[in-house]
């Protein structure tokens, strides 16, 4: 977040947009979306991981970390360039709720499509397409292989592969590349498509004086070319089992903790090679977004490791992490990178002093600072102006869903504190944000509608019913973005 002064933005992933096809895409609707951004005063847009979903369909838990999920290429701009016909798509169930994301439709209904569009694409002969591949070569082969092989094993996890191929052995790649070469060529082609629309998009925003706020989760899924094309990155064993996964302990969220399972880091062998896959890594995020949220920064500082096998996250331990060495690698290699640092969770001294070190704003969230009316550091009067001022993330309640939640004693303080008298108890805790002294406050576009539970985009913890909420068209009116932008003009954001 560069220190230009006051601003502020909204959170509204990609798949929550509207669209006729069952999803939010890179189409007309985002840039809509951008010019109602702008017409409210608003600098940032902040979004989720872009990366295609695995199991329970959490951008958190994907494929990879670097590829671009193919339900967000517009199937509207495909069939303008003549690669689709609306008739093929109007075809396509894609469920008939407009503010749900049905998954299982999208799944059957989206690459059948895309298949079509690939095999009337001209894209080979095009100077762009192999720009692309020249400039992602890094990751891109890996990617498309390890998709390849997992469609022709029925989508099974790759520890479930053939031995050969599981542990890649070098005859197997070579088999295995030539026999799915179409297949192969198929992803690479939905990367392509991927990364240009989405280039697309980002331009008209920053023309339009509109940032983006991307996020990238700290760890990536077992299940993903990352772990898979370079194991000795993570703590494996020599079967290519975890030892231990990640998680965090029992906190605001959940009693038992959270046990996410994701394999953890080999950080001694990161720092053997001073930190070269996180400098890639940062370093393609940071072309892809215009300001890097790194989830869960806490682990950088300290982790918590659950031995593999354990079925909640309580029996864990807390293992350090690389500190500073390996911020000061990404400041060397990349010079100064647009970073916001998720410091949620448990406060610790060498977490603040790795937040210092870094000079990176940190999360404030003003959900967190009503507890029992202890005087919280997520109050705004304790907010210092390098950080970044929240009503809510992916993970909290709406604004009106955790308000009308709140038990007697809480609710009585925060009418007291955020000058509750009016009918709209949610605008009034959104101004209180907007007034402290942060430099950038973002907010979620369900608090600006007032939405309630049903606008909740993840419960952590669950699975199931999470990351599906999307926004009606015509629902974000006019009238929402004169309110926003006074609001933005009244505090000099």
């Amino acid at each position: 977040m560069e220190n230009t002064g006051r601003a502020s933005g909204v959170l509204l992933p990609i798949f929550s947009l509207p669209s006729n096809y069952g999803i939010g895409t890179f189409g007309k609707e985002a840039y809509n979306f951008v010019d109602q951004l702008k017409n409210s005063k608003q600098k940032y847009w902040q979004i989720l991981p872009l990366c295609p979903t695995g199991f329970g369909d959490s951008p958190y838990q994907s494929f990879s970390t670097f590829a671009g999920n193919p339900y967000f290429i517009d199937l509207d701009i495909l069939i303008k360039e003549r690669l689709l016909s609306k008739e093929e798509c109007n075809q396509v169930d894609f469920g008939s709720n407009s503010s749900r994301i049905d998954y299982e439709k999208l799944r059957l209904g989206r690459y059948p499509l895309l298949k079509k569009a690939f095999a009337k694409s001209k894209h080979h002969n095009k100077k762009e397409y192999k720009e692309f591949l020249e400039k992602n070569a890094s990751w891109l082969g890996d990617y498309c292989l390890y998709m390849a092989v997992k469609s022709s094993f029925n989508d099974v996890s790759w520890w479930e592969w053939d031995e050969d191929i599981k542990f890649r052995r070098p005859e197997a790649v070579q088999r295995y590349k030539k026999d799915l070469a179409d297949e192969m060529e198929f992803h690479s082609f939905l990367q392509y498509y991927f990364t240009k629309q989405w280039n697309t998009l980002k331009e008209y925003a920053n023309k339009n004086g509109i940032k983006i706020v991307g996020d990238i989760p700290i760890y990536v899924a077992m299940d993903s070319a990352d772990v898979w094309a370079d194991p000795a990155l993570f703590q494996l064993d020599e079967n290519l089992n975890p030892t231990a996964v990640a998680g965090v302990p029992p906190d605001y969220f959940s009693t038992t903790g959270q046990l996410w399972g994701n394999p953890l880091y080999d950080w001694e062998r990161h720092e053997k090679d001073q930190y070269s896959w996180w400098i890639k890594r940062i370093e393609y995020a940071a072309k892809l977004y215009d300001t890097v949220r790194i989830d869960h920064f806490k682990g950088f500082d300290g982790f918590w490791s659950v031995p593999y096998g354990e079925k909640t996250a309580v029996n864990g331990q807390w293992c350090k992490g690389p500190g500073i060495d390996l911020f000061r690698q990404i400041k060397k290699q990349l010079g100064d990178v647009d970073i916001i640092a998720e410091d949620l969770g448990v406060q610790t001294d060498s977490l603040h002093a790795l937040l210092g070190e870094t000079g990176y704003p940190g999360m404030k969230v003003i959900q967190f600072g009503f507890d029992k009316t202890n005087d919280s550091y997520h109050l705004p009067h304790h907010y210092p102006q390098r950080c970044v001022a929240y009503t809510g993330t992916h993970d909290n309640a709406t604004l009106l869903e955790w308000y009308k939640g709140l038990s007697r004693k809480d609710k009585v303080f925060v009418k007291r504190y955020c000058r509750i008298n009016s009918r709209n108890p949610v605008n009034d805790i959104i101004e209180t944000v907007f007034q402290s002294v942060a430099n950038l406050v973002i907010v979620p576009i369900q608090d600006y509608l007032a939405l309630g539970g049903e606008a909740r985009i993840n419960i952590p913890s669950t699975v199931g019913d999470n990351w599906k909420w999307r926004l009606k068209k015509g629902q974000f009116k006019r009238s929402t973005q004169k309110r926003i932008a006074q609001i933005t003009g009244t505090y000099f954001r």
